[in-house]
């Protein structure tokens, strides 16, 4: 049972009607002060007016006279006004798709979600949700965003990166066959932080494939303990443009599988385009190599590059995995289901297992198993975990998925 009752938001909605129907929806939710605005002008003043602390959210249209919505998530997010803002709108979708793709390259913009008009209390209430959820990893003030490459040195010499654990679920039968292995830093002082905080700082440079490398030899450790106590799972693991593009990398980590005694097909390797376009030549040689040798090969976030049906076509993919842009909303949304519908039909006519990334409703489950999409993995399943805490999660969920199934 989520409470509300300190927090305090604002609605900015230039509807009469949708501004009174907002306001009352959140006060039956249960927030103790909701603020309101006719606009982004009026919202700015009141936010300066109590800007002694953030705000806990802001949900605000997208079309408004004067300053739109799209403005506002600037100003909100420059001066660190709010924790989490929602979106809404009733125009084309595509424009809320542009709000997202905002989030996804600025990390300091705090969205949660997008929503379209005529808003349902029951996907409010979930978007709402979902915050203490994500608020569970590190969210840095956002003057603190940047690492040093030192730091970072440090950090790896030190052991502090480890691999958390998102389970992949048959959507056919609940049943657990893989999870997906995503790199967390221990931070000493500020816990455990998000890779959206130092994987483009070790991008490109030699660190990279130190932390490559530190991840896969704790997966395999992990892989063999969770063998050994009778759970048998494959785990996919990312692979960098550098990690991919140098034949020595591919030579190491095989010979780090096999001295772990864990069999190639238990492993995947995941990729995206972007990943494959920076060295085509010797990505694709690599590819090749890693899938005679009998390991998975998934194409990550496909769908969202300019030649991910190329790239499907040439490599030797044997897992395709449709990013959560088309799948999160896509019950909702008829552009994100139009294009989840084309890409499950594509890994379907190649003979790929086909990945919903980002499930996070059940209408979104629903409508994965409705396409005949083999697996699911989101916030709807679990959060990543670390690795202690898998077996026993297998264990307490089963129920849980297996009704998930029927």
């Amino acid at each position: 049972m989520h409470t509300w009752s300190n927090y305090t938001v604002m609605v900015v909605e230039d509807s009469l009607t949708q501004r009174v129907y907002l306001i009352r929806l959140l006060q039956e939710l249960g927030f103790g002060h909701v603020l309101a605005a006719t606009d982004g002008v009026e919202a700015i003043r009141l936010l300066k007016e109590v800007a002694s602390e953030p705000l806990y959210l802001v949900i605000t249209d997208l079309d408004m006279p004067g300053m739109d919505g799209i403005e506002l998530t600037q100003r909100i997010t420059d001066a660190a006004y709010a924790q989490h803002i929602i979106v809404t709108s009733a125009r084309d979708p595509r424009l809320l798709e542009v709000v997202e793709s905002m989030s996804a390259e600025d990390a300091k913009l705090p969205l949660l979600g997008t929503l379209l008009k005529p808003i349902k209390r029951e996907s409010l209430v979930d978007l709402i949700s979902r915050a203490p959820e994500r608020g569970n990893e590190t969210r840095f003030d956002a003057k603190h965003t940047t690492f040093t490459l030192d730091e970072l040195e440090l950090a790896l010499d030190q052991k502090q990166f480890l691999p958390y654990y998102q389970p992949k679920v048959a959507i056919s039968s609940g049943q657990v066959v893989g999870a997906e292995a995503l790199a967390r830093w221990q931070h000493p002082i500020q816990g455990i932080v998000s890779p959206f905080f130092f994987i483009p700082i070790l991008e490109g440079t030699p660190l990279m494939a130190k932390l490559t490398l530190l991840l896969i030899e704790q997966v395999l450790r992990d892989m063999a303990a969770w063998r050994s106590g009778g759970l048998s799972i494959d785990v996919s693991i990312n692979l960098s443009a550098e990690n991919l593009g140098d034949r020595g990398f591919i030579d190491r980590i095989t010979d780090l599988v096999a001295n772990y005694e864990i069999p190639p097909s238990c492993i995947t390797w995941e990729v995206t385009e972007t990943t494959v376009m920076n060295n085509l030549s010797s990505c694709l040689a690599n590819l090749a190599r890693l899938r005679l040798k009998g390991y998975g090969l998934a194409m990550d976030d496909y769908g969202i590059g300019y030649s991910s049906m190329q790239q499907l076509s040439r490599c030797p993919f044997t897992e395709l995995k449709i990013d959560r842009a088309f799948v999160d909303g896509a019950a909702e949304r008829p552009n994100r289901r139009a294009i989840l519908e084309t890409s499950i039909a594509m890994g379907v006519k190649l003979a790929v297992t086909t990945v919903g990334e980002g499930v996070e409703s059940l209408a979104d489950w629903h409508l994965l198993r409705d396409l005949a999409c083999d697996l699911a993995q989101g916030f709807l399943i679990a959060k990543p975990m670390p690795a202690d805490d898998l077996p026993h999660w297998v264990d307490a969920n089963r129920a849980r998925l297996t009704s998930l199934a029927q």
